[in-house]
């Protein structure tokens, strides 16, 4: 449907890397069209090398924000995905674009390498609106 780079948007998640307290900014927010009532907000990291700081990222999204933000349900449904191969971005993407309303947290999770911790939830109103 739609996609933004979060360049100046504000959007940042906070995050620990040991007891330090650090700031996660994704590289991209896409709105994508599962065929579901309402569109799933896909944060997108794209990773080359990934560092020790990249994982704890993803730990972070994948268990803290991505529940966090659902269970909130104001603001629509939410997932991240990492993609760790820029050669294969598009397949990845068009994979999840056209996977069933029900299945793209778990395509999301897959094409990152982990399971679902929470189904989404109906959306409200978006952060993006």
């Amino acid at each position: 449907r739609a996609y933004v780079k979060n360049h100046n948007l504000g959007f940042e998640v906070p995050y620990r890397m040991g007891a330090e307290p650090r700031t996660y900014i994704p590289d991209f927010v896409v709105l994508v069209d599962d065929g579901g009532e309402d569109p799933l907000n896909l944060v997108v990291e794209i990773k080359g090398y990934r560092g020790e700081d990249a994982k704890v990222k993803k730990i972070t999204m994948e268990n803290y924000w991505v529940p966090g933000i659902n269970r909130l349900t104001e603001y629509g449904r939410w997932d991240f995905t990492e993609i760790t191969n820029v050669h294969s971005m598009e397949n990845v993407l068009n994979q999840l674009a056209s996977t069933a309303p029900m299945d793209m947290v778990r395509a999301a999770r897959a094409c990152s390498g982990s399971e679902p911790q929470l189904e989404p939830v109906s959306r409200r109103r978006s952060a993006l609106d």
